[in-house]
């Protein structure tokens, strides 16, 4: 079990990985004190030849390990590492260990850990916190160091910096390199220089698992090498980015340590490091002499919550005063490398979809008001096809193709330019550019909400091979806000778009204009879908129906988590807005009036209209709403008021008004000429008026408290939400009816080890459990 334990470790992104490749160090340093002290005998009997029983080749061993010792020290910052000891949870004692057999197995080995007792100061019982330092003994830890703290760390800074900073004072020497959890030492060369922050290069060893793999893999490796190399020279704005980076030690500790571990606004606290070390007069270069394996995640939910932990920190770097001074640092053409490599990346990936926003409202005001019409329709400029055939040309830009340069490059200069090339076309075979347009809206999203209310937090993405099914209900809690909302807004938006100018277009280039725009819907409503596992088996698909009608029908409150209830999610989606400012409430109001474009346009394209444009028609379609939500009301309210004794009339009346909602449907139809076509063209209009209230009265949710409308809102969010699910969700079902959609999926997402193990694991699973 141990060799199994160990064989599993040394394949994965683990600890034990990590301290075995760390200890290579300790092997060179014996290895070249050995050079350095022995004779030529001994010198061509190897240092591996020594004998032990002999005894100045004892000495030889003991003095080789003694300077190494001195050399190097290995610390691992366990916060945990204590908890895990006392708990009886069988997998924190595993955890517990497998440390401490580490320790053993190399005894310069030292773990630095939070301590927390329960000790009386001043007659009262009271928690204190210990940073503590410990080594492997005979069979047991040993205590080396015990610092007491003025309290508990991760309440003061982030979780990450404060690991590193509590565990800083037990280093020694005026070297110190700081390395992940999830990275281990290889050997590599380059050339020599001194600086305050080295920089090493990062190979990704995770590639193989699956597509999604894949395409992080090959974007981390270009990011992690021929990105590095630019930003060191000649752009010279690299900073640090949690890579193994080598640090002056007693520079950093002069200077404010390592890693700035403000809560939440340096929640990038690696790259503050960078910001801090080159404020102070420090340099920051990269070489390439050694490399460093680093394993990545590999599921598509760890993946979007880095990208929105990364994308929430390059919003808080945005608003930070180290953004501003070194803005101010800099000579023009430094800043300008630095703003479009550190956060006008992700500004711009802001603007990108803004634009995309903005043609298409643009386009939806020139549809509906009838301004397109006219210009397609005037003689003088139907001839003209030169602006169409520009945007026709831009559009295919959009998809995204360009931001794949860097990887072929990388790929090209490391396994030549024809692998690189192959390699081009398998990644889009496996739809890579689906994942990088979601991609895309994933830092435009979390970016963008940290921009306009802050708040950015700490996403845990947890470590290791998750290739599980996931949920509909943990897709859409994840998705839902960030690109499910967004997407369905875009798809309507087109469908408008098509609908009311379908009519008088003559030209087919304007499919192009939108082509990138249908591929970017697709992309944010399904793409986690097509890569989730068994995302198209009908039995998953099955019981994902019926954990989402569980989760949406539960109720919330106090302690109830979010994946347990709809309410409580809901409510933790509206934190930021608790939180925000007056300026951040008015944004979201304004940008919240967008909707009632639609309502604006089309009830004035109704035939029950007849073509009249007075404010008269805009008037009754408010009417009609008001008169809507105000029945929504008073159903909300009677529901409450009436005892168990009062359901059956309160049913009846739910009766007579559905009963007078036909009727005066009914008298439309045959006094005003209302015709079906108004009926869908009015769900087009009034649900995104609807949802403009909505977003309205969640803005002003203390005004909506106080008036007694919180319910209301509440009541209209998850209708909402339910009508979102099954739009989303039956496309799902039509796929899951085919089995063969299901074996292509997993054919093209895994190789083909993962493959096999997803199909034995249907078999294992046996029947379905009862409900």
């Amino acid at each position: 079990m141990e060799l199994t334990r160990q064989w599993v470790s040394y394949r994965g992104q683990t600890l034990s990985r990590t301290v075995r490749g760390m200890m290579y160090y300790r092997q060179a340093l014996e290895l070249q004190s050995f050079l350095d002290m022995a004779g030529d005998h001994d010198i061509f009997g190897g240092f591996r030849g020594l004998d032990l029983n002999y005894r100045d080749q004892t000495a030889l061993a003991f003095n080789s390990q003694a300077v190494a010792d001195m050399k190097f020290t290995y610390v691992v910052s366990c916060q945990i590492y204590g908890q895990q000891k006392k708990s009886s949870d069988p997998r924190d004692r595993s955890c517990y260990r497998n440390i401490l057999n580490l320790m053993l197995q190399y005894p310069s080995l030292r773990v630095a850990y939070i301590d927390e007792r329960e000790e009386t100061v001043h007659g009262k019982p009271e928690k204190v916190y210990y940073s503590v330092l410990l080594k492997g003994g005979k069979k047991l830890d040993e205590e080396i160091y015990r610092i007491k703290l003025p309290g508990l760390p991760i309440v003061i800074g982030e979780g990450k910096p404060e690991n590193q900073n509590h565990a800083i004072i037990f280093t020694r020497g005026e070297a110190l390199q700081t390395i992940h959890m999830n990275q281990e030492f290889l050997k590599d060369r380059h050339g020599q220089q001194k600086p305050t922050i080295l920089g090493l290069r990062e190979h990704i060893f995770t590639g193989s698992v699956s597509s999604l793999a894949c395409f992080m893999s090959n974007q981390e490796t270009s990011f992690v090498t021929i990105g590095q190399r630019t930003l060191a020279n000649p752009l010279r704005v690299r900073f640090h980015y949690g890579h193994p980076d080598i640090f002056d030690r007693i520079f950093h500790l002069t200077r404010g340590g390592i890693s700035k571990a403000s809560k939440t606004i340096n929640l990038s606290g690696d790259i503050f490091s960078g910001f801090n070390s080159t404020l102070r007069g420090g340099s920051v270069t990269h070489h390439e002499y050694i490399q460093v394996g680093k394993g990545y995640d590999v599921g598509m939910n760890q993946i979007v919550l880095f990208e929105a932990k990364v994308a929430n920190g390059n919003g808080e770097q945005t608003l930070s005063r180290d953004v501003y001074r070194l803005g101010h640092h800099f000579d023009f053409y430094r800043m300008l490398s630095f703003y479009f490599t550190t956060v006008g990346f992700y500004f711009s990936s802001m603007v990108t979809v803004i634009t995309v926003y903005v043609f298409l409202y643009g386009q939806l005001y020139m549809v509906l008001s009838g301004l397109e019409r006219s210009i397609l329709l005037d003689p003088s400029v139907q001839q003209s096809k030169s602006f169409e055939m520009a945007l026709a040309t831009q559009s295919v830009y959009q998809l995204g193709l360009l931001m794949v340069l860097p990887m072929v490059m990388e790929i090209g200069l490391e396994k030549g330019f024809l692998t690189a090339l192959g390699d081009f076309v398998v990644m889009q075979l496996q739809l890579a550019s689906v994942f990088f347009t979601f991609q895309l809206g994933t830092k435009a999203h979390y970016y963008g909400r940290t921009i306009l209310h802050g708040g950015a937090k700490y996403r845990a993405t947890g470590r290791g091979f998750v290739l599980f099914h996931v949920k509909f209900a943990a897709n859409y809690r994840l998705y839902s806000r960030s690109h499910f909302v967004k997407g369905l807004e875009l798809l309507m938006l087109l469908i408008v778009y098509e609908v009311y100018g379908k009519s008088y277009r003559s030209s087919s280039i304007y499919r192009f204009i939108t082509a990138s725009m249908w591929f970017l819907v697709a992309s944010w409503l399904f793409a986690p879908f097509v890569f989730n596992p068994s995302g198209f088996e009908w039995q998953k698909t099955v019981d994902d129906w019926t954990d989402w009608k569980r989760w949406m029908g539960n109720r919330g409150g106090i302690g109830i988590p979010q994946d347990r209830s709809w309410e409580s999610w809901w409510e933790s989606e509206l934190e930021h807005l608790k939180h925000t400012d007056i300026r951040g409430q008015v944004l979201e109001i304004i940008l919240a009036c967008r909707f009632f474009i639609y309502q604006y346009g089309i009830v004035y394209h109704l035939n029950i209209a007849h073509h009249k444009q007075s404010l008269r028609v805009y008037g009754l379609s408010w009417l009609v709403m008001v008169t809507v939500l105000f029945f929504l009301k008073m159903i909300s309210m009677r529901r409450r008021k009436f005892d168990t004794n009062f359901q059956l009339w309160f049913r009846i009346l739910k009766l007579h008004l559905f009963l007078g909602f036909l009727s005066v449907v009914a008298v439309l139809f045959v006094v005003r000429g209302l015709t079906t076509g108004d009926l869908f063209a009015g769900a087009l209009g009034f649900m995104p008026t609807g949802w403009a209230l909505l977003l309205i009265g969640q803005a002003c949710g203390s005004i909506m408290k106080g008036i007694g409308f919180w319910d209301t809102i509440k009541k209209l969010a998850r209708g909402y939400e339910y009508v979102m699910g099954m739009i989303i969700f039956m496309p799902i079902v039509i796929l899951s009816y085919f089995p063969f959609v299901s074996e292509f999926q997993t054919q093209m997402l895994f190789n083909q080890a993962f493959s096999r193990g997803l199909q034995i694991s249907r078999i294992l699973e046996g029947r379905r459990d009862g409900p």
